[in-house]
């Protein structure tokens, strides 16, 4: 009815991330994770879902993380007038004690500089775009396929950072590899990489437009 209609016209969208929640896509909120969102209207309902089995920082191919059906068990409680005791206008999270224990990573760098040369001022979307590509470029060094080597950097348990914003015109980005999840050593060496897969399996995927 008239009801439905506003909501759907008027309505925010929980598929981006938002100042009220939205889809964060955060691979660190499970089982004892601590979420603390700020309500801006009277009678706020919650509501959660999309779920991960695993996912890297960013889950950088869409619906790359491996989806998964489950129950998510939580308890509610209301600190009234939050928003304006902590200052805050987005969420704040605590994220559970339970994290992938990795302890050797092989760190890759991107600056906010595109694939064509063209620079982009402070653009961290750029420099972490640039920081995945180059992951995926050295991946393909043991066999992997593109496909594959994008499809793991969505799925694996890899690690996102924001390096640098302070050095102008470039945003720096890194993508922190965990090695511990391959079964062969993909550290550098002088003897140079040793094609381990075949890459002969692929997966379609969509192309740039």
């Amino acid at each position: 009815g008239d009801a439905r209609a506003k909501a759907a016209a008027e309505g925010a969208r929980t598929v981006p991330p938002r100042e009220h929640g939205g889809n964060c896509d955060i691979k660190d909120l499970s089982r004892g994770s601590k979420v603390y969102f700020p309500v801006y209207v009277e009678g706020g309902g919650l509501s959660v879902g999309d779920l991960h089995f695993s996912q890297g920082d960013g889950e950088i191919t869409f619906c790359g993380a491996i989806e998964m059906a489950g129950w998510v068990h939580m308890k509610v409680s209301l600190i009234k007038g939050g928003m304006a005791k902590y200052g805050i206008k987005n969420p704040i999270f605590k994220p559970s004690p339970i994290t992938p224990n990795y302890k050797d990573y092989l760190i890759f760098e991107g600056v906010s500089v595109d694939e064509k040369g063209k620079q982009h001022y402070l653009d961290v979307t750029i420099a972490y775009r640039q920081a995945c590509l180059n992951a995926i470029e050295y991946l393909k060094k043991f066999g992997y396929s593109g496909a594959q080597a994008y499809s793991l950097l969505g799925t694996a348990p890899v690690q996102g950072h924001i390096s640098g914003v302070v050095d102008v015109p470039n945003a720096c980005a890194t993508l922190w590899l965990p090695t511990e999840i391959f079964d062969f050593d993909i550290n550098p060496s002088a003897a140079g990489p040793v094609k381990v897969l075949d890459g002969s399996v692929d997966m379609p995927i969509s192309q740039d437009k």
